[in-house]
């Protein structure tokens, strides 16, 4: 089948994904870029020290607490790697040197671009002329929908978010989060924020209205919370 002919069978790759994307503003742990990507924490250790997928906020000291910060969009690239990677068993040499040809036609091509898989190989549709190009055999690529990407992306991270409801009415305390402040139980809301609103007048619903997050256990939690408060490590 002529390359031409696989382009326009391909063309019914959805993009959509990138208005939602452009419309999501959210930062992650890479502990949590590893929970989301299905990518372990040691390959994206080694993919930000070879520059091949540094996190768009990073500190010059990788060993400081929090020293790499993944966008959204980094995440909905990090899945796609992980995708290509673990599905299709396509090579990291050859997703490397993917990459550096991809940086002509986008600055985050694993999540901006439609790419596809053909024998393990990645294509993708050139936004110039809308052909894909590299299709030289008769099979079909296989399409990464971006688009679905990202609504999983989006799902994961919500998931990632759901308080469990053992934590409800509980106060902790964890390294590196809040510099080891209280908190309620599955948030990052300190418990003296709490007390401080309290102590300017706010009733308890007051609060709840503040913080729609929080329940009417875990505020009155934190205000009667003394100093033995649960630490987590």
């Amino acid at each position: 089948m002529p390359a031409r002919s696989v382009a326009e069978l391909a063309i019914h790759a959805q993009l959509e994904g990138r208005s939602t994307m452009s419309s999501v503003i959210s930062a992650f742990s890479a502990e949590q870029a590893e929970r989301l990507t299905g990518l372990s924490a040691a390959q994206l250790r080694e993919w930000d020290g070879a520059g091949f997928f540094p996190p768009s906020y990073a500190a010059a000291n990788r060993r400081s607490p929090y020293s790499r910060v993944y966008s959204f969009e980094d995440i909905v690239g990090l899945r796609v790697l992980s995708i290509l990677r673990n599905t299709h068993r396509v090579s990291l040499q050859h997703l490397k040197t993917v990459a550096r040809e991809l940086a002509n036609y986008a600055p985050r091509p694993w999540s901006e671009l439609t790419l596809y898989v053909l024998n393990k190989e990645v294509h993708f549709r050139n936004p110039s002329d809308g052909l894909v190009q590299g299709a030289v055999s008769g099979q079909l690529a296989v399409p990464i929908q971006i688009s679905s990407v990202v609504e999983d992306v989006k799902a994961r991270a919500e998931k990632l978010r759901e308080r469990s409801i053992s934590s409800v009415g509980q106060v902790e305390r964890h390294r590196f989060v809040v510099h080891n402040e209280a908190v309620i139980a599955g948030t990052r809301i300190p418990v003296s924020t709490i007390r401080s609103f309290s102590d300017a007048g706010y009733s308890v619903d007051d609060i709840l209205r503040e913080y729609p997050s929080l329940t009417r256990e875990d505020v009155k939690t934190a205000l009667s919370a003394t100093a033995g408060l649960t630490r987590a490590a």
